[in-house]
This record gives C-alpha cells, sequence and structure tokens, in this order.
C-alpha cells in the first residue's frame, strides 16, 4: 500500500520537530519568546500531531488483509479468502466490493458504537493468546483439535448439520438481523451460504 497524505504530514511534523530541537543542541540560542514558541512546537505541538496521525494511520493499516495475513498462522485462510473457486464463507464475503481487502475485518469487527474500539482489544487479546499460547502448537492443533468441542462437532461440520456461525458455536455472523421467529435451522442457513451467487460474487 502506498503512503497516504497523512502518513507524509506525520513525518513532516517528526521532521521538522527534529530540525528544531537539533538546532537548539548545537547553537545553543537565548530562551527569548521566539526560542520557547519553536521548542514548544519542537517537544509539544508537532510530537502530539506526529503520534496522533501515527496512531489513526496505524488502526486503519490494521483493517487490510495485509495485516491479517503477516501472521503466518493466517497463510491458509487468507490464501481461502482469495480463492476465486472458494465456496467458504471468507471467499464469498470477500469478493463483494463492500468486504474486499477488508473482508477480515468487516466481518469480525464487533457491532455498535465502541464496535471499532472493542474489536481492536479484542484483536490484541488474540495477539496475547498466540504469543503465550498457540506459538507452540502446529497449525492443525492450533487451529481445530487446540479445541475440545470441535472434535464432538466433525461429523455435524462435514455434513452440513451445523456450521462455525451456528448458535453455541462462534454465533450468528448478523445477530441482530436474525428473525425472532421462524429462524432457518443450521443446515439451511450453511446450505444458503455454501451456494454461489448467480454473478459469482
Amino acid at each position: 500500500m502506498h503512503a497516504s497524505p497523512l502518513s507524509w504530514i506525520a513525518f513532516a511534523c517528526a521532521v521538522v520537530a527534529a530540525g528544531i530541537m537539533i538546532y537548539y543542541l548545537i547553537y545553543r540560542p537565548p530562551l527569548n519568546t521566539r526560542v520557547k514558541l519553536l521548542m514548544l512546537l519542537a517537544v509539544g505541538v508537532l510530537p502530539i500531531m506526529t503520534a496522533m496521525i501515527g496512531n489513526l494511520e496505524g488502526l486503519q493499516a490494521t483493517e487490510h488483509q495485509a495485516f491479517c495475513g503477516s501472521c503466518h498462522t493466517m497463510d491458509m485462510h487468507i490464501a481461502d479468502a482469495n480463492d476465486p473457486d472458494s465456496l467458504s464463507l471468507a471467499a464469498i464475503h470477500s469478493r463483494t466490493l463492500k468486504f474486499g481487502d477488508k473482508s477480515c475485518y468487516v466481518c469480525h469487527k464487533d457491532y455498535g458504537m465502541f464496535g471499532y474500539a472493542m474489536t481492536k482489544i479484542g484483536g490484541m487479546g488474540h495477539v496475547y493468546m498466540f504469543l503465550s499460547e498457540f506459538a507452540w502448537y502446529d497449525m492443525e492443533e492450533r487451529i481445530w483439535n487446540g479445541v475440545a468441542d470441535h472434535s464432538g462437532l466433525l461429523e455435524d461440520l462435514r455434513t452440513g448439520t451445523t456450521s462455525c456461525a451456528s448458535a453455541g458455536c462462534h454465533g450468528y455472523a448478523h445477530p441482530f438481523s436474525k428473525p425472532d421467529e421462524e429462524t432457518p435451522s443450521d443446515a439451511e442457513a450453511h446450505s444458503a451460504l455454501q451456494a454461489p451467487s448467480p454473478e459469482g460474487t
């Protein structure tokens, strides 16, 4: 991804702040009003602007598949999401314009006013779990066998009578859009999600 205009602004703020500090350390000018204002810029205003813009750009970068795919445990998931022949839920969503390169984040983010913040906090929990636990297992153990409930549902998942997004498992993909009554069975929902659209998107 190319650097955005905000990234260049943050870089310029950092360079100007560093330049002012170097000038002061070399020439040691008297602390008159002009110099005090310059130092306020160098140690206060410009670094704060750099940090704020950097945080904003950093958070936005975490919404892209490139960030999710930077963890080697996600390689198989990213490959599946971008496979044009795959009928998995991730691949179907990734082929639509509303998801695209941000399909990982858009599908997994929380709802509500604080959804963005809660998603990022939850993501840090995943980082902790990976560094403290899952990094020591092989791929199959960390993704599937590491969860005891998975082994008991293997046949149901293979036959389509239940899915990862079933009630009692990871939950419905869109919990607030489900009707209170006449909710289709998990098998029907699974079949509907696996069926390709007429336009292949």
